[in-house]
């Protein structure tokens, strides 16, 4: 399978491997606190899963890291295409995606009357677009553009194993395929950091198995991946770090296995022991 195409070989990268440290968000809505202090540490090529009850702020962290929503106080620092150090907090979703920071969604936004090419393309296209003008004009720039465009597309459906299906309309597309196709529409950006959001749900046992294996050749091509998912044995099969949250709070982190054991997890999913029914 080829490997991920990338136009800048040291996206991502810092001195210290890191390619995303958050510190202590506190994201509120009137009187309801989502997320309470939150920090994580994510390095380059790591597979971070995020779990937690529903509720727990999971995707309020990912609308904070994306630009969706702006929290109340708390520090976001990305380690981007350059290298560089940069703040997330108080930049426009566009303008994050730019430096690096891609996601897809708990529940798919392709569009469905276009092929899954011409969906890949949106991703793909969206950067380094050529001056108006020149479109109107379709000048030879504009045309290379388009050709590289095509190209690079495709990359991406073969690397998700899409290929084949390049000219399917979206909406024909299996459940599967179409939250893969979602995943090589995000990589389109070309990002360092790849938010994924509950990427199993709906799947039978074969597709998960696939996405789990596209996940690892994700990271192993040195995009960091940043996953939500409800699933555990798709997370403690892929996941290198978990953290967890439950009512806005990181309850526990570490190695997945050491997770799954914490107690705080097991109360924070099961319940107290000596709550009416436990056991």
């Amino acid at each position: 399978m080829n490997a991920v195409p990338s136009r800048d070989p040291a996206a991502g990268r810092s001195d210290t491997g890191l390619v995303l440290d958050v510190r202590g968000l506190v994201l509120r809505f009137g009187g309801v606190t989502s997320l309470d202090g939150v920090s994580l540490r994510h390095e380059r090529g790591q597979i971070l899963a995020v779990i937690g009850p529903n509720g727990a702020g999971k995707t309020s962290l990912f609308n904070c890291l994306t630009g969706v929503a702006h929290p109340q106080a708390g520090n976001v620092t990305l380690w981007g295409r350059g290298g560089a150090p940069t703040g997330l907090l108080d930049r426009r979703p566009h303008v994050i995606n730019r430096l690096g920071v891609a996601r897809t969604f708990q529940h798919i936004r392709l569009f469905g009357g276009l092929s899954a090419l011409a969906n890949v393309q949106v991703g793909v296209q969206g950067r380094d677009r050529p001056a108006t003008l020149q479109v109107m004009l379709a000048t030879p720039a504009v045309r290379r553009y388009e050709a590289r465009g095509v190209r690079r597309a495709m990359e991406l459906l073969a690397f998700v194993g899409l290929a084949h299906r390049a000219h399917v309309p979206a909406a024909a597309l299996a459940y599967g395929e179409q939250r893969r196709l979602e995943i090589a529409r995000a990589l389109g950006a070309d990002p360092c950091l790849l938010l994924v959001d509950e990427p199993a749900a709906g799947t039978n046992t074969a597709e998960k198995n696939q996405l789990a294996g596209l996940l690892r050749r994700v990271a192993a091509d040195g995009i960091s991946v940043l996953l939500i998912e409800h699933d555990m044995g798709l997370v403690m099969s892929v996941a290198t770090a978990v953290v967890v949250l439950n009512f806005g709070q990181v309850i526990a982190s570490g190695p997945p296995a050491d997770v799954q054991r914490d107690p705080a997890v097991r109360e924070a999913y099961l319940g107290p022991a000596d709550a009416p029914g436990g056991g």
